[in-house]
């Protein structure tokens, strides 16, 4: 009798002009079996490890977890048998086109169910067993700006008391960052305006643009979901700063400005009032959090003008 195998990582392919995810599955046994005498060990340690052991893992934020580690403890499918792997499923995510044409999501696993985003931003829930569609929400369709590529989104269990509800789905599309009901993919009404909060509000200048959005998921810490962003690289274009956004009323609840201004820290290292007209200083490739000790870190890309800084001070925070 062929063993029964749960689903071990999702992968992209191409199908015709439009992209499609595949989900593959092992073919043999392996670690992690129900008879392996590693999962009886780990069982004998603690739930967790036998959860992992067993092959029963999640993928709960984007990239495996909150530190950004890409790291799975799953040790079913390795060098022996990843050449045995077959297509299980494959879900296709409608036809592409110009910017929108890629496809860099990193889908997460919870409860079952996968959530991604497509070319298009889209965001979509599939059980992660078959490949089915259960939901998809299109933020184009409700009045959010186009955005050349998105890379996932991030679950929250939801307030506390209301876990059972079945959770949330942050997503950001354009200038808005939308709350998703994680069970049916409408809009949390209570969140923000009718479900979405605009990331262009609060920033010292460049709201009229196009051009502030985040492509990359934040990190939740306690009830705060943060985030970078991505702006434009040219003179007039809005600051990078970091927020951190209420996730139950999608309020801002603190912000941090990259390009600081009077008696903020690095105040001194820039041009007087250069927060008043420069933009930038963005963190487009997301947070890492250290959640024990209450500490988020973020890279940040240059100041505008991109390639022009002869106007910027050489004192630095390291001299």
């Amino acid at each position: 009798m062929r063993p029964a195998f749960r689903l071990s990582f999702a992968l992209v392919a191409v199908v015709g002009s439009s992209m499609a995810f595949s989900a593959c599955f092992g073919r043999e046994s392996g670690p992690g079996d129900v008879d392996d005498p590693a999962a009886k060990t780990a069982a004998a340690i603690s739930p967790e490890a036998a959860d992992a052991a067993s092959g029963d893992w999640e993928w709960r934020d984007y990239l495996g977890d909150v530190g950004r580690s890409h790291h799975s403890p799953l040790a079913q499918i390795d060098r022996t048998n990843v050449a045995q792997l077959e297509v299980a499923w494959r879900y296709d995510t409608g036809a592409t086109a110009g910017a929108l044409s890629q496809i860099q999501t990193n889908p997460i696993v919870v409860d079952g169910l996968l959530y991604g985003t497509t070319g298009s931003a889209q965001v979509f829930a599939l059980e992660a067993a078959t490949g089915k569609e259960r939901w998809r929400f299109d933020p184009l369709a409700n009045g959010s700006a186009s955005q050349g590529h998105n890379r996932g989104v991030v679950f929250w269990d939801g307030p506390e008391g209301e876990a059972a509800a079945g959770g949330r789905i942050l997503a950001a599309c354009g200038q808005d960052l939308w709350a998703l009901d994680a069970k049916t993919g409408r809009p949390i009404e209570s969140f923000g305006k009718s479900g979405r909060t605009d990331l262009r509000a609060g920033l010292a200048h460049g709201q009229a643009g196009g051009d502030v959005t985040s492509p990359t998921p934040g990190a939740i810490y306690r009830d705060l979901l943060i985030v970078g962003t991505k702006v434009g690289e040219s003179d007039g274009a809005a600051p990078g700063d970091i927020r951190a956004y209420d996730l139950r009323t999608g309020e801002m609840r603190w912000i941090f400005h990259t390009i600081p201004r009077e008696g903020e820290l690095g105040a001194e290292t820039w041009p007087k009032e250069a927060w008043k007209t420069r933009g930038g200083a963005n963190s487009w490739s997301g947070v890492t959090l250290d959640r024990e000790r209450g500490l988020v870190f973020l890279a940040t890309g240059s100041a505008t003008p991109d390639f022009w800084g002869r106007s910027r001070r050489r004192q630095s925070l390291r001299e």
